[in-house]
C-alpha cells in the first residue's frame, strides 16, 4: 500500500513541479518583465528549488561521447552486446581515424566493471568509466529497474546475479580484468571462485573496491542495520509490490524511494545545507556551482527498485550468515571456495573515511583467496577518501586510478599468475605493482590524517 501512496503523491506533485519550473524561468528570463521586479532573483531561486525537490528523477545517461587517448580525442559509442531480463552488458566502443592511436587501443587491456545493484543506477560509475576509457577497453553491467521487468519473466535471485557475472566474463573472454565496486565484490568473488572450482579459465585480475567481503570488520551504520534486524523484519517492512502503472506490476521489490529515504537519513544536515547553498548560488548567479549541484542530485536522486528475493538473500548471506567468510555459502548447490582461485591476481582498495564499507571489510578477500600466491596480492588504502571517493572525483582520478591502471597492466598477459600458490597474506604493497606509479600520487596518499593510519598506508604503498 505504501508504494501506491507514494506513486499517488508523485502524480499529484508532478503538475506543481512543472508549474514551479515554468514560474522560475518567468522570473529569471531577461526578456520577461517579471525578471525586473523587486525580489525576482529570490522568487526564481525558491521556485527552482521547489521544482527540483518535487520532480521525478529518471535514469541519467552515461553521456560519454569522447575521451582523450594518448593526446588524441576519440569518439565513444555505447553498444549492448548482451541483454538479460535484469541487466544489460554495455560496451563503450572507441573510434578514431588516427592509425597510431587505433593500434594502441587494440592492444590495451579489457576491463569488465561490475556496477552495484544497490539502489542507484550504474551511471553512478560514470567517472570510473570515463577514466578507464583512456587506457582500457571497457564493459559495464547496467542493471535494470525491477519495476520495469514484467512479472512473468520470473524472480531474480542472488544466484542469478552470479550467473550473469559468469556469463559476461565468458562473453568477453578470460583475458579480461574484473573491477567490482561496493556491493558486487561478494557475488563477483563467488562467480570467479565457482569458475575456478569447475576448472574454467578465470580473469587475469580482479580489483575489489570498498565492498563488504567480511561485514563483521569495522561495522558501519549500514552494516549494523542489516545485522541487528531480523530477516523477517526486512520481509515485513521494506518489501512492497510494484503498482499497476509499471510493466513490473505485482513484482515484489525493495522500492527505490525507500532506499533514497535511507540515503538522505544518513546525512540529513549535509543535504539541507547543500540545497540551501544551491538556493544562494541561484540568487548570486553562480551558474557553475548551481550546475554542479544539479549534476550531483540528478544522479543521487535517480534510484531503482531491487528484486525482493535478491535483496533479502543478500541481507541473509552477506550481513547475517556471513556465509562467504564462514565457508558455508552454496550457489546452485555448489560450495563457494575462493581458495580454489589460483590464476587471477587480486587488488583490494579501501577508503580511509568510508562510512559504507568499514576498514578491513574488503581486505578480508586476501585471507579467503589463499590459492593466489602472496606476490600476486595487493592492497591499497586511499587516504582521505570516503566511499564515493575511491571510484569518483579527484582522489579516484589522481590517487586510486594510477594504482588500478598499473595493476591491470602488470597482469595483462597470459600466464601472469600461475604455478603452486603459497599461503596468501592479508596485505601487500601496491607500489610493487609498477615502479612507474606516480610519486605525486603516493605523496598525496601518505601525508594525511592520524599517524597510526598513516603508517599503515605507507606500508601498503611503499
Amino acid at each position: 500500500m505504501l508504494y501506491q501512496l507514494f506513486e499517488t503523491q508523485r502524480a499529484l506533485m508532478s503538475p506543481f513541479s512543472e508549474f514551479a519550473s515554468a514560474s522560475a524561468k518567468l522570473y529569471s528570463h531577461p526578456l520577461s518583465p517579471f525578471a525586473h521586479t523587486p525580489m525576482s532573483q529570490r522568487v526564481s531561486a525558491g521556485l527552482d528549488l521547489m521544482h527540483r525537490l518535487a520532480k521525478d528523477y529518471e535514469k541519467p545517461e552515461f553521456g560519454i561521447r569522447g575521451v582523450e587517448v594518448d593526446g588524441v580525442e576519440v569518439a565513444v559509442q555505447e553498444l549492448v552486446p548482451v541483454t538479460k531480463p535484469f541487466c544489460r552488458l554495455l560496451r563503450f566502443k572507441r573510434y578514431t581515424d588516427d592509425p597510431g592511436v587505433l593500434t594502441k587501443m587494440k592492444d590495451q587491456p579489457t576491463v569488465l566493471v561490475v556496477a552495484p545493484l544497490s539502489g542507484h543506477h550504474s551511471t553512478l560509475l560514470r567517472d570510473t568509466v570515463r577514466q578507464l576509457l583512456k587506457d582500457h577497453k571497457v564493459f559495464i553491467t547496467d542493471w535494470t529497474d525491477a519495476r520495469m521487468v514484467p512479472l512473468e519473466v520470473g524472480p531474480f535471485h542472488l544466484d542469478d546475479y552470479i550467473s550473469y557475472v559468469q556469463e559476461f566474463i565468458r562473453h568477453i573472454g578470460s583475458d579480461c580484468h574484473v573491477i567490482s565496486v561496493c556491493q558486487p565484490t561478494v557475488p563477483v568473488l563467488a562467480a570467479i571462485s565457482l569458475m575456478a572450482s569447475n576448472g574454467e579459465a578465470t580473469p587475469r585480475s580482479m580489483t575489489m573496491m570498498g565492498g563488504p567481503i567480511d561485514a563483521r570488520k569495522s561495522p558501519t551504520a549500514v552494516n549494523n542495520l542489516a545485522m541487528n534486524r531480523s530477516y523477517s523484519w526486512f520481509e515485513n517492512n521494506v518489501i512492497y509490490r510494484v503498482p499497476t502503472n509499471f510493466p513490473g506490476a505485482g513484482r515484489a521489490v525493495y522500492p527505490g524511494f525507500l532506499q533514497h529515504t535511507g540515503f538522505v537519513a544518513m546525512n540529513p544536515d549535509r543535504h539541507l545545507t547543500s540545497h540551501y547553498d544551491y538556493f544562494l548560488d541561484l540568487m548570486r548567479g553562480d551558474d557553475d556551482s548551481a550546475d554542479s549541484h544539479r549534476q550531483f542530485y540528478d544522479e543521487y536522486n535517480a534510484v531503482l527498485d531491487m528484486p525482493a528475493e535478491y535483496y533479502l538473500e543478500t541481507i541473509r548471506v552477506v550481513f547475517q550468515d556471513f556465509a562467504l567468510v564462514n565457508g558455508t555459502w552454496k550457489v546452485n548447490g555448489q560450495l563457494v571456495r575462493p581458495q580454489d582461485i589460483s590464476q587471477t591476481a587480486l587488488l583490494t582498495i579501501e577508503g580511509e573515511l568510508d562510512d559504507i564499507s568499514g576498514a578491513g571489510q574488503t581486505r578480508a578477500a586476501h585471507d579467503l583467496c589463499s590459492g593466489v600466491s602472496n606476490e600476486h596480492q595487493f592492497h591499497y588504502d586511499a587516504i582521505g577518501a570516503g566511499h564515493y571517493g575511491i571510484f569518483a572525483g579527484r582522489r579516484w582520478r589522481d590517487n586510486v586510478y594510477p594504482e588500478v591502471k598499473n595493476f591491470i597492466l602488470k597482469y595483462d598477459h597470459p600466464n601472469a599468475v600461475g604455478g603452486p600458490a603459497k599461503k596468501a597474506a592479508t596485505s601487500s604493497t601496491s607500489k610493487a605493482i609498477a615502479a612507474a606509479a606516480s610519486s605525486a600520487s603516493a605523496a598525496a596518499t601518505t601525508t594525511t590524517k592520524a599517524p597510526k593510519r598513516q603508517a599503515r598506508a605507507k606500508k601498503s604503498i611503499a
